[in-house]
């Protein structure tokens, strides 16, 4: 896949190159509250994480989660679409390092995924999951054009938000 531009950011496949960057985002206090403990304790762990998850989905779906950088190369976060057991439809996913936070940088990057899913990927129905309490990610759902439509149960039986 070709990289997405938007006006400040970059959004490109990861690769393990990302592992360290990885590393640090997984195991931020607000990607462990928001999203949930994925067990990376290691650069090792991050790569494996990388492997069985980004890298995996881009052979198998054509779409996955991407590194979101400056022009300068640096990594602020992760943004993309995921194909998530539990629910039919891809839905769209980002974590930014909380030094990035409220810099609009999540809002810009998804709005690109969105536009690229949409134009290219021709996805028709993209969906979007917030942890209840969420208020930030659920605002940067709103701001790209996604509204709560339900509560859901996936797997492992924690109520999320639905966005559509």
């Amino acid at each position: 896949m070709k990289a997405l531009h938007s006006e400040r950011l970059t959004l490109r496949e990861l690769d393990h190159g990302d592992a360290a960057f990885i590393l640090e985002l997984l195991n931020e206090q607000g990607f462990l509250r928001n999203i949930g403990d994925k067990g990376v304790r290691s650069l090792q762990d991050a790569r494996n994480y990388l492997d069985k998850g980004p890298i995996d989905s881009y052979g198998r779906n054509g779409f996955g989660l991407l590194a979101v950088c400056l022009a300068d190369g640096t990594t602020l976060g992760i943004c993309g679409l995921v194909k998530r057991e539990g629910l039919e439809d891809p839905d769209i996913g980002f974590a930014f390092l909380e030094r990035h936070w409220s810099k609009g940088y999540a809002a810009e990057s998804a709005a690109a995924v969105l536009e690229h899913a949409r134009n290219v990927l021709n996805i028709g129905r993209i969906v979007a999951i917030t942890a209840l309490d969420n208020a930030g990610s659920a605002a940067v759902l709103n701001k790209v054009g996604l509204h709560f439509e339900r509560l859901i149960r996936l797997r492992d039986n924690e109520e999320l938000k639905l966005f559509s």
